[in-house]
């Protein structure tokens, strides 16, 4: 494995962190807070390292499945800081979160896990 590929997953773990402690505990409190927000943020910053350095490292072109899972996943994330910042910014502290964006934020997160969970089970089948 070339160290750009490693860097890479080691970095993806830390956004797996993050993302998972802002996703719960938004999904818990159903309240956006400065800590979900600073988790969230920090993800994606993490993601979009992770990415580059992933495709850095990419042997296999940087057109497959997993790849277009990983970069539609990162939307998605990106997508639902923009949607909790708008959120954050336009109402009270301590509003709890519309329905909408509530199911938004749980899609966005699941569906980041199953690009995780397909790089996973690659790496593992190829080692």
């Amino acid at each position: 494995m070339n160290k750009f590929s490693l860097a890479g997953i080691i970095i993806v773990q830390l956004a797996l962190l993050c993302y998972s402690v802002a996703t719960i505990k938004e999904q818990r409190s159903s309240i956006i807070s400065a800590v979900v927000l600073s988790f969230l943020t920090i993800g994606v910053m993490f993601d979009i390292t992770a990415t580059v350095f992933m495709i850095l490292g990419a042997s296999r072109g940087i057109f497959t499945l997993h790849g277009i899972l990983g970069y539609s996943s990162l939307v998605g994330m990106f997508i639902d800081g923009v949607i909790l910042w708008r959120f954050y910014r336009k109402n009270p502290v301590g509003t709890r979160v519309t329905r909408p964006v509530h199911l938004y934020s749980r899609f966005a997160y699941l569906w980041w896990i199953a690009a995780y969970i397909t790089g996973a089970l690659l790496v593992a089948f190829r080692h």
